[in-house]
């Protein structure tokens, strides 16, 4: 399998091989060395909104694969934990309930709500049980306001902890009230796009096509004001209004204070974007299933009604249906042999490379080609 190097020099380097989106090897390899060890979003703290509230889901489905149970304890305590029995692998809850304990129903092993093992029938004999090897295996889980993000290998602390993916981003929006956003369900949707998971990321990681692809969107941004700024496993695209009428009511506390911000476009690595307009946010989580289709859900969460569907957070369906086919396309021309890779446009495509520059050195730090 091939091996990635960037140019840490943008006017000199070249895209990512075009091996990276084709091969099947590498696309199984990623999911250890770009996802386990990344930060997920898994929802909010409304999914288990009372004492005993159970809420089992599947992290990444089809591609991590991970069978996971929100579940709030007596206490209030919101805790993530593996849904896989430590018995005999069996599924415990299979959908969202209300109980007083986790209860396998293969053979009754049960758990309490925090994953700690509790009781087994007919185990009597066996030496050396309970261990803690019987607890459900129980997940990081990070909060910011009521929003919940997890890893399966990593942990709060260290360098790959959640200030490097998301420390930037809730820097940033301090001032903004996170806490009173609303989960608004009839309102989010999920698509699936015929590319690989990278080149979906890559699109959105420059506005640069914007005046090319995005019509409507150009209309409300001043694509001249537009601009990247990069951190650690992040970046943001700030959007700048062209119509007062239609950006952020800024605090003098914010670091854009002053500036007419229609939109915050934050990607955190290696798959999540958080778009935030003046009515709230849009949260995006590109879900890879194979080498040429890609799931991506649109969750949306609601902070001032009154402005919903407005400026550049207005017909978002059209835009992803406009960034769905010029996407589509892409995945067809990387299939060319007469195409191996690109150069980078120094002044619009830095997301992008940057992109392209964590993949590589995520690779070679794993050992991976």
């Amino acid at each position: 399998m091939p091996r990635f190097t960037i140019d840490p020099d943008i006017s000199k380097a070249r895209t990512i091989d075009k091996d990276f989106y084709t091969d099947t090897g590498l696309f199984e390899s990623v999911k250890q060395t770009l996802f386990a060890s990344s930060w997920q979003f898994i929802g909010h703290t409304g999914l288990v909104p009372g004492e005993g509230e159970l809420f089992p889901f599947t992290l990444l489905e089809h591609f991590l694969d991970e069978p996971l149970v929100l579940t709030r304890d007596a206490d209030r305590q919101v805790h993530l934990l593996s849904n896989v029995c430590t018995h005999r692998g069996n599924i415990i809850t299979e959908k969202p309930c209300k109980a007083a304990h986790l209860r396998c129903r293969y053979h009754g092993r049960q758990f309490r709500l925090d994953g700690k093992f509790q009781s087994m029938p007919e185990f009597r004999e066996v030496a050396g049980f309970p261990s803690a090897e019987d607890d459900l295996h129980q997940l990081p889980l990070f909060h910011w306001g009521n929003w919940l993000f997890t890893s399966l290998t990593g942990s709060l602390t260290g360098p790959l902890g959640p200030p490097a993916f998301l420390g930037d981003m809730q820097a940033r929006l301090a001032w903004m009230p996170v806490g009173d956003f609303v989960f608004r369900p009839e309102l989010s949707s999920r698509f699936t796009v015929k590319s690989h998971w990278a080149l979906y990321c890559e699109n959105y990681l420059e506005g640069f096509h914007i005046p090319f692809v995005h019509a409507g969107l150009n209309a409300v941004i001043d694509f001249g004001d537009y601009v990247t700024e990069l951190f650690g496993y992040s970046n943001l695209q700030l959007g700048i209004a062209r119509d007062e009428e239609d950006c952020f009511d800024l605090p003098a506390t914010s670091p854009d204070y002053g500036k007419k911000v229609a939109a915050y476009y934050f990607y955190v690595f290696p798959n999540m974007m958080f778009n935030f307009y003046p009515w709230g946010l849009s949260v995006n989580i590109v879900n890879p299933i194979n080498t040429e289709e890609t799931s991506v859900q649109f969750l949306t969460y609601v902070l001032d009604p009154a402005r919903y569907d407005s400026g550049a957070g207005s017909n978002l369906d059209q835009v992803e249906k406009e960034d769905e086919e010029v996407v589509e396309n892409v995945q067809k021309g990387i299939r060319s042999r007469f195409y191996r890779h690109g150069r980078y446009s120094v002044t619009r495509e830095q997301g992008t490379h940057h992109f392209h520059r964590i993949i590589a050195e995520r690779l070679a730090a794993a050992g991976s080609p």
